[in-house]
């Protein structure tokens, strides 16, 4: 196996770190919800989606030897928890929370695929990335059209939601 670069290295792990807490996030969504609550089979779908895109960065961690980021276990509980408490706000809450992170995964994965473009490296992830920010442009304008601005405090909603999902991609690009 050949040395990964460590810049490739933060991308995958922090990528495959992020579609993670996207399906935990679903999680958390689903259990209050249930298979009734609006939105919940569009929820359902996203979810479904987002564990392809994890199981993709999982199968590309192993095969580069790549280490998940050691905070893991405390995005599989910060996730739920934000999807469960968005939930229990409301339906447009659960949209809103979905519309703020791929807000923010969107400009992540597009100042990802500038570098990889830029470089001509890594073909195979940039391919990667660019099919799951698609993916990601369309749970937002899902999520927006389902009502997410109508959620109660949106803007500070979005807002603290935008802010931690940029914090905790800092964080598990290193750790």
């Amino acid at each position: 196996m050949t040395a990964v670069p460590d810049h490739i290295e933060r991308m995958i792990r922090v990528d495959q770190a992020g579609e993670f807490g996207a399906t935990r996030i679903y999680a958390g969504q689903l259990a209050v919800m249930g298979d009734r609550g609006p939105h919940s089979a569009e929820i359902a779908g996203m979810a479904e989606q987002e564990a392809g895109h994890r199981a993709k960065f999982d199968a590309l961690m192993a095969e580069r030897g790549v280490r998940p980021t050691v905070l893991q276990p405390f995005w599989d509980r910060a996730g739920f928890a934000l999807g469960a408490v968005t939930a229990l706000i409301g339906p447009e809450a659960a949209m809103a929370c979905t519309a703020a992170i791929e807000t923010e995964i969107d400009d992540h994965y597009s100042k990802q695929l500038d570098r990889l473009h830029e470089t001509g490296e890594d073909p195979e992830l940039a391919g990667m990335i660019e099919q799951f920010r698609d993916d990601e442009r369309e749970h937002r304008d899902a999520a927006l059209a389902a009502g997410a601005e109508r959620a109660p405090a949106y803007p500070l909603l979005s807002g603290l939601i935008r802010l931690g999902c940029r914090a905790a991609i800092r964080i598990s690009e290193r750790v």
